[in-house]
């Protein structure tokens, strides 16, 4: 990751360099997760791609410590974009459920990224591997809060509510933001959390848990019952099946997990034209995002702009209808 934030540094500092004389360098912030997270690596791989495709647009990257902090900032107007999934962005718009009496009306979507991914852990040697198998450790200790990210402990409920469980048969440990929710299960001070799919923070954890076979993904059930009662707690997410693999530390086996759409957002007076740019130079570039980070296989041109309750920026719709792409 060093590497690649060096490599970054230097791709921004050569676009600066190299725009012909006199041409204008709009300097934009993506805002994203802490470092380690996958939300980090997509504003990283983002920033990149829309720095060198975009054509005067130079990207950096601003981590701060989850979109719970960050999307009023962006609401307000005082950076320009950021990323947050769809069922926050409902949230945050309508200040409901994690966002409850916080109404942020002025944010306005780009575009989907990928869907994100999303799963329970444990250790692996936990005995754990359904999550009607969760009961076993009951009483036992559990992230919490996420003070900076509150949409992770949603995303908890929901995964609990599958198994016809909830909070209250753990012991909840607060814990500060998505990283550090994550690094708890390494660190040994939480026996379960929720840990992104891909993500570095995954490969550090798994590599801290390796003497008890790193860590595990607990399989949701897609069944009626369990599904409706996963639903009434994350609507607009889904239950889908994930297959091993060596870049999917946590995968044993085919294992069900969360997925959610991954959201590109900016604010209602960010410039049409810097909108419109950005967008494009995501929706023509799907190999240099899938470069920049392997997540971006994800990525569908067509599928950039499904209906939500948060209206898409004029620029990024202008974008849209010329390159003949779906959207509401």
């Amino acid at each position: 990751m060093r590497h690649f934030l060096l490599c970054l540094a230097a791709t921004l500092a050569a676009a600066l360099l190299s725009a012909p004389e006199g041409a204008a360098q709009q300097v934009v912030g993506f805002a994203t997760n802490p470092q380690g997270t996958l939300g980090f690596s997509t504003g990283t791989a983002v920033a990149k791609v829309v720095t060198e495709k975009s054509g005067g647009i130079v990207g950096r990257v601003e981590p701060r410590g989850g979109s719970t902090a960050y999307i009023p900032i962006i609401n307000r107007g005082e950076i320009e974009f950021g990323f947050a999934n769809a069922l926050e962005l409902q949230y945050a718009f309508t200040g409901t459920g994690t966002f409850a009496g916080k109404v942020n009306q002025n944010i306005r979507l780009v575009g989907v990224m990928y869907p994100l991914r999303t799963g329970l852990a444990v250790v692996a040697d936990a005995g754990v591997k359904t999550i009607h198998e969760l009961h076993k450790l009951k009483g036992k200790r559990i992230a919490s809060e996420f003070a900076t990210l509150t949409i992770i402990a949603t995303y908890i409920e929901g995964a609990l509510a599958n198994g016809n469980l909830s909070y209250n048969d753990f012991r909840k440990v607060p814990v500060s933001d998505f990283s550090k929710g994550m690094s708890a299960l390494g660190e040994g001070t939480v026996d379960i959390t929720l840990i992104s799919v891909g993500a570095g923070d995954a490969q550090k954890v798994n590599a801290e848990l390796r003497s008890r076979g790193g860590f595990r993904y607990v399989d949701l059930d897609d069944s009626p019952e369990p599904l409706a009662r996963f639903n009434k707690v994350m609507p607009g997410a889904e239950i889908v099946r994930i297959e091993p693999s060596p870049a999917l530390p946590g995968v044993h086996e085919p294992t069900r997990i969360v997925q959610i759409a991954y959201i590109l957002l900016t604010h209602e007076k960010a410039a049409d034209e810097l909108v419109y740019r950005a967008a494009k130079a995501l929706a023509d570039n799907k190999a240099d995002l899938v470069a920049a980070l392997p997540v971006f296989n994800g990525f569908n041109r067509a599928r950039m702009a499904p209906k939500h309750v948060v209206a898409y920026h004029p620029g990024a719709l202008k974008f849209y209808r010329e390159a003949g792409i779906a959207a509401p």
